[in-house]
């Protein structure tokens, strides 16, 4: 497999007095997507201006990737490791192994499936974040009609969180009817994809919902060469750039904003007190950041990748 690629722009740091030049290991999927690569960009800015130096990487999903990331993260003398697991069964034994070696992993965005390895797992709150969107997607819809769905990779609990949120909301409304849903992995190429071939199965439909935006802007694109789009619901899940400047356009109903901003930047904070203090300051292993529903209304409200003006006001 190939090594992960590096963010050459993010790999040293200069250090202030409290990091002492230590190294945090930063680990996200895929920075061809902005929601990684605003992780990794985030994680690594706080840990450079806390005096640490930082080295983003990437597995793109790949756990064989991941391992080998983590064996390096564990030669170079980490003081800790933020990760964002590929797997979540998969990624248990690489977070195990750095563990044994005495490196606290500080897990972002996905989890495993097993608690007490992790110091902490950091992660949207999904079921939350699904509920708005559906609801949202209910009332952009007008409650009735045949929609299809695109889901994200199974490995990633998010996923099938996600669309049992969404079922939970949608099986109130009788008169709106899921005719087919598929697996795009998260991915924008897919989500084009695979609208392609359930258009073709389902040409009436009126509605998508999308388990992320990239996916969801695949399927605006799809529809847009079918001549399909107006009179077609889409919405998204993440908050990117690139949906927001869909739904100021119109094309993209609505998107549901990850805090992804919010806690990469608390991962490397909660990394930062154990290293100093041998703890996280915090109580639970697991902890939920709330999502936010972004549409024309507050569009304009967004100030940077996955960041509104209301987030930086009260930090």
């Amino acid at each position: 497999m190939v090594a992960a690629a590096a963010f050459t722009g993010l790999s040293t740091a200069s250090a202030a007095d409290s990091g002492n030049g230590k190294l945090i290991s930063i680990i996200v999927n895929d920075p061809s997507n902005p929601y990684w690569r605003t992780e990794g960009q985030v994680a690594a800015t706080e840990a450079r201006s806390l005096g640490y130096k930082a080295n983003v990487s990437a597995h793109k999903g790949d756990t064989n990737t991941e391992r080998n990331l983590i064996d390096t993260a564990i030669t170079n003398h980490s003081a800790a490791i933020i990760l964002d697991p590929a797997n979540a069964d998969g990624s248990i034994g690489s977070v195990k192994k750095a563990v044994q070696a005495g490196i606290p992993v500080f897990l972002v965005n996905a989890e495993i499936n097993q608690k007490g390895l992790a110091k902490a797992q950091l992660v949207s709150n999904n079921a939350q974040g699904a509920a708005l969107g559906a609801q949202q997607f209910v009332k952009a819809i007008g409650g009735k009609g045949k929609y299809v769905e695109l889901k994200g990779a199974p490995s990633d609990n998010n996923a099938a969180t996600r669309s049992n949120g969404y079922r939970t909301v949608l099986s109130q409304y009788p008169d709106l009817k899921r005719v087919a849903h598929q697996v795009a992995n998260w991915d924008r190429t897919q989500g084009h994809d695979k609208m392609q071939g359930m258009l073709q199965a389902h040409p009436n439909i009126n509605g998508v919902l999308s388990g992320n935006d990239e996916m969801a802007l695949g399927a605006i694109a799809a529809l847009k060469e079918a001549g399909k789009l107006k009179g077609v619901t889409v919405g998204g899940f993440d908050g990117s750039p690139d949906a927001v400047d869909a739904v100021k356009s119109g094309e993209l109903a609505y998107t549901v904003l990850q805090p992804v901003a919010v806690f990469a930047k608390k991962a490397v904070d909660e990394a930062d007190h154990y290293i100093k203090h041998g703890n996280t300051g915090v109580d639970h292993e697991k902890q939920l950041f709330d999502c936010v529903l972004i549409t024309k209304k507050n569009a304009d409200d967004f100030v940077a990748p996955f960041t509104l003006k209301s987030m930086t006001s009260s930090s």
